[in-house]
């Protein structure tokens, strides 16, 4: 009995992955959803935000391999089987996430804002540049992508720290954990960064009295997802000028409603949900794996625990 692979993205390319991971996996027939031949015989699939639905009838699925880190739309389903879940983690993804970031922090920490404010009023406006270690950055997550940015932005010269929810250390990176540090740590960090996984812990953490601990005139930056920010809270604090700058990847509704008033600052930048994604050129060789090591019997690699989300 052959085993079938079934992939489902709204956002990826199918013949990118089948190409890629066809020449390592000779045993298995990769489709999509719609050219499925025998729902028992699906025993993997490699998806994206799949509906509502979409696991019921894959009675003998085996794993499922989640195509990015961020695992929170898979937990809690009650059309998912008990399988193993993995996350793809690709030193490409990491690389990306961390340029992007890198991206984000530089821009403020030039003062970019201003000179693309001061050039569309043909205004000639000098500000002295300020030291990196001079600027405190804030990197909220030192998961797999957190840490890498956080290394980045050290290498790069600024006064680094990272939160966690369990104990982490990193070279040059002032690390601190657990709830009760959570509000010093923010009150300490001149840019701000979410890389917090969505979780039923972190969902709504950063709220209106969180995000005014920040000091005033701060920039803020998330990767991570929209929920873990309370989106009307923070839409406030922009327009007041509490919050100085905002760059925004993620938002609690995606894509970001027309009608949305973020839109209309022109304190913050905006970008589709795409600071990093996964590479099928460097990430299909490790799905592979994944499959090749259930058929041994051995443990997958990068499975999430659902029970924490992450």
């Amino acid at each position: 009995m052959t085993s079938t692979l079934v992939f489902y993205s709204q956002f990826d390319s199918f013949e990118e992955w089948r190409d890629l991971l066809a020449p390592q996996l000779p045993g298995v027939h990769i489709c999509q959803e719609q050219d499925i031949d025998d729902p028992d015989n699906v025993h993997y699939v490699l998806g994206w935000k799949p509906p509502q639905g979409f696991f019921a009838r894959f009675r003998n699925l085996k794993l499922l391999v989640n195509l990015g880190a961020g695992v929170d739309q898979l937990v809690g389903r009650d059309d998912l089987p008990k399988v193993p879940i993995t996350r793809v983690s690709d030193p490409d993804m990491g690389r990306m996430m961390a340029s992007y970031v890198l991206f984000a922090v530089l821009r403020y920490a030039r003062d970019i804002p201003a000179f693309e404010r001061a050039q569309r009023e043909r205004r000639w406006h000098y500000l002295h540049p300020r030291v990196p270690a001079s600027i405190r950055v804030g990197v909220l997550g030192l998961g797999e992508l957190g840490a890498y940015a956080a290394l980045e932005l050290a290498r790069q010269g600024f006064d680094v720290r990272g939160w966690s929810r369990s104990a982490k250390q990193l070279d040059n990176v002032t690390c601190v954990n657990g709830m009760d540090n959570l509000n010093g740590f923010i009150a300490s960090s001149d840019i701000l960064v979410v890389m917090l996984p969505l979780t039923l812990q972190t969902r709504g953490l950063l709220n209106a009295e969180r995000l005014a601990l920040l000091p005033e005139g701060a920039c803020f930056i998330n990767v991570s997802r929209g929920a873990v920010v309370d989106q009307a809270a923070l839409t406030a604090a922009l327009t007041s000028g509490q919050i100085a700058e905002a760059t925004l990847d993620v938002f609690d509704r995606e894509p970001l409603p027309p009608v949305d008033p973020l839109w209309a600052l022109d304190n913050v930048l905006i970008t589709p949900h795409m600071a990093s994604i996964a590479i099928p050129a460097s990430a299909a060789q490790q799905i592979a794996d994944n499959i090749q090591r259930l058929g041994r019997g051995e443990p997958v690699l990068h499975e999430i625990d659902p029970q924490r989300g992450y």
